[in-house]
């Protein structure tokens, strides 16, 4: 199961993929969720989000916003 974190949206890349900072100092790239793509939901910089972090804790997927 992967490990669920809160995050802030630091910059916008290209495809739908995100920097997100998930602790000081820490950083990784997130792709928006299936769900946030179809229903439209979009993220900015500055958003607050929670981040579903894979095996190596280098990449994740953003689930929800908040």
């Amino acid at each position: 199961m992967a490990d669920t974190r809160e995050g802030i949206i630091k910059e916008s890349l290209p495809g739908m993929t995100f920097r997100v900072e998930v602790a000081p100092e820490e950083e990784l790239l997130a792709h928006l969720a299936g769900k946030m793509k179809i229903n439209n939901i979009r993220v900015l910089p500055g958003d607050r989000v929670l981040v579903e972090v894979g095996p190596d804790g280098k990449r994740g997927r953003i689930v929800r916003r908040l």
